[in-house]
């Protein structure tokens, strides 16, 4: 289903995002920032070092109060709840429930000293399961769905390679299927061809899953494989919003000209 026919299918967006802005001092890392995202969709993030991407992230993912503006989250329930209008533990409770949020770094993501499947069975745990078998259980079958050995899910993280890391903190964001995902920068820092395969899985656990993603990578090639819309940031603005192939085929901004250009140029 394509951008388009996902806002068709649904009568309100997941996300609502009004004049967000953030200010450090006397400089906006992000301002006036403003959009839907509707459910199964996923929008990417794109910019050059400083553009404010990780900044607006942060602020949608109730990790960093924005200065200025609304975030509102449509519940399952069909209410709508305004991010920072929520007490802390209730959305403490987004986050381990209807939300998933996988960082750069998986250590950032990752509890290094319990193993592979109490990472994952702590999410479950968090959420209210209770039995043991059952929780193992579960674990083991996300490891096995992110092509993780089973067999070493007793395993501490740190003794996993770096691609093994990231698609650890994948299953335990998955396991409790959220409804909204955050990642920043999913595959940066990896080799080349452990990010091929780690964006064709995300790419097909969003697709199966239905999930909503919000991206924020510097790859315009990660932009194009995995997201419905794009969004380029300058300056802590979003400079041009639309669907992925309509801007990096036809860029209207100079900026986001000048962006695709060095691209093809490399």
């Amino acid at each position: 289903m394509n951008a388009i026919s996902k806002l068709a299918a649904h009568d309100a967006p997941l996300l609502t995002v009004r004049g967000l802005a953030k200010y450090f001092g006397n400089r906006a890392a992000c301002r006036n920032v403003s959009f839907d995202l509707w459910p199964g969709e996923v929008l990417a993030i794109v910019g050059e070092s400083g553009a404010g991407k990780t900044t607006l992230l942060r602020s949608l993912c109730g990790d960093k109060a924005p200065d200025e503006g609304k975030v509102l989250f449509t519940r399952r329930d069909g209410s709508i709840c305004d991010v920072y209008g929520i007490p802390e533990p209730e959305r403490r409770i987004l986050t381990r429930t209807d939300w998933g949020i996988i960082h750069q770094n998986p250590r950032d993501g990752l509890r290094y000293g319990v193993s592979a499947g109490a990472n994952v069975g702590e999410r479950l745990m968090a959420v209210g399961a209770r039995n043991y078998a059952e929780i193992r259980k579960s674990a083991a079958s996300w490891l096995d769905r992110l092509e993780i050995d089973v067999a070493r899910m007793d395993e501490l993280p740190f003794t996993f390679s770096g691609g093994m890391q990231q698609r650890l903190q994948i299953a335990r964001n998955l396991v409790t299927q959220p409804r909204l995902v955050f990642m920043d920068e999913p595959t940066g820092g990896l080799d080349v061809s452990v990010q091929a395969k780690l964006l064709d899985l995300l790419r097909s656990l969003v697709s199966e899953l239905g999930l909503a993603a919000i991206l924020v990578t510097h790859d315009l090639a990660v932009a194009r494989l995995l997201a419905d819309r794009l969004m380029v940031m300058r300056g802590g603005e979003a400079v041009e919003l639309g669907l992925t192939d309509q801007v990096l085929d036809d860029p209207q901004h100079p900026y986001t000209q000048l962006l695709v250009s060095s691209v093809l140029q490399i």
